[in-house]
């Protein structure tokens, strides 16, 4: 009973120093605080399986008041941004490929007498490489479509039939979309999770004094410790596309030098926020709640799990100042839909300008001396 009582004291003994210590330790106690609060804000408001401000293009060969009625109360469902009008098919299909837009609504020229007629027909050109959405949306086009009546009045009312076709991923299966952003997953995780704890590793094990001795820049420093990883990421990026490509046979449609010029900005972004957050931690237990604690909604707000142009505003701007937002808008571009260089120039520009923003602040938090 005495050694009983004898050990199970020295337990709550620790049990008290630990607890003391954790009370006084202000960053993980706002973590631990935080992390419910945001986590249940993203999945409870930001995340939606409905569709909304969604960009899509029109082809009105008609030009008649029955096709901008159409265009209309396609537009009065709420569900759509505006519409941008293209003279022809190639200028539609260009902007479905650079994802400037998810559908595109062909009226033909005929349409107004064919609906006076009682039947017309419209075609609807859908993103399939987005196949949530663009299931969606085929829907809520088909569900308009079948009460318009904007021709004539009095029964039968005239009949629209839209048309329906998927470009990018026919079948519309769902392991493309995934499989399309899975290695911004991986090097997201990657790089956060290996360069948190590189600077407070250092630190911990007495080195990093003798790096900050060096003749270096806090630039140089940030630059000299991530560039290594860059290359194994971009050895990351060839490996599983390949293994993608031969166990799914789910190739890349575009250019793998675009997913290489697209990868290094995304990587070196990744890794400056890994810098960051292990300027920031104060131990290696921290960074690794911190990194997790970014890497989470990264994946929620970025797009790769669901379609981003389903959350409401506000949640998805927030989205924007995450690299990985961008990276998978040009991933999904140039691997599902083949764009090239000058498709995904927008998610390349706001990649750049995220690194150069996180890299100044890595450098300016990033201490020069111990203590």
């Amino acid at each position: 009973m005495t050694r009983a009582r004898s050990f199970w004291t020295g337990v709550w003994a620790i049990a008290y120093r630990e607890a003391t210590v954790l009370r006084h330790d202000q960053a993980f106690l706002s973590m631990i605080i935080a992390q419910p609060i945001i986590m249940m804000t993203l999945f409870g408001w930001g995340l939606r399986n409905e569709p909304a401000n969604v960009p899509w293009v029109v082809l009105d060969r008609s030009q008649t008041t029955a096709s901008r009625r159409l265009v209309g109360d396609i537009q009065a469902t709420g569900y759509f941004l505006p519409p941008v009008a293209v003279p022809d098919y190639p200028h539609g299909e260009a902007r479905l490929r650079a994802g400037k837009a998810i559908a595109m609504l062909v009226v033909p020229q005929e349409f107004r007498r064919d609906l006076e007629r009682g039947a017309a027909r419209v075609q609807l050109l859908l993103d399939g490489s987005d196949p949530l959405t663009s299931a969606r949306i085929g829907a809520y086009v088909a569900q308009v479509t079948a009460r318009a009546a904007p021709g004539r009045a009095g029964p039968p009312p005239p009949r629209i039939d839209a048309r329906q076709r998927f470009w990018f991923n026919r079948t519309l299966s769902d392991s493309h979309f995934f499989l399309a952003a899975l290695v911004g997953m991986l090097l997201t995780n990657l790089c956060l999770s290996t360069m948190a704890q590189g600077i407070v590793g250092e630190r911990e094990r007495g080195t990093y004094e003798q790096m900050a001795a060096l003749p270096t820049t806090a630039l140089q420093i940030v630059l000299g410790k991530i560039v290594p990883l860059v290359g194994i990421s971009l050895v990351i990026l060839l490996v599983v596309q390949c293994a993608v490509g031969v166990v799914f046979g789910f190739w890349p449609q575009g250019s793998w030098a675009v997913l290489v010029v697209v990868t290094i900005p995304f990587v070196l972004a990744s890794l400056a926020i890994g810098v960051l957050i292990s300027a920031l931690a104060r131990s290696t237990a921290q960074s690794v709640f911190i990194s997790v604690f970014a890497i989470l909604p990264s994946f929620v707000l970025s797009g790769v799990m669901m379609p981003y142009e389903l959350m409401p505003d506000g949640v998805r701007q927030l989205g924007g100042l995450l690299p990985l937002r961008w990276y998978q808008i040009a991933l999904r571009a140039v691997i599902a839909r083949g764009a090239g260089l000058v498709d995904v120039l927008v998610p390349l520009g706001a990649l750049t300008g995220l690194l150069v923003v996180l890299l100044a602040l890595a450098s300016w938090r990033l201490p020069r001396r111990l203590g």
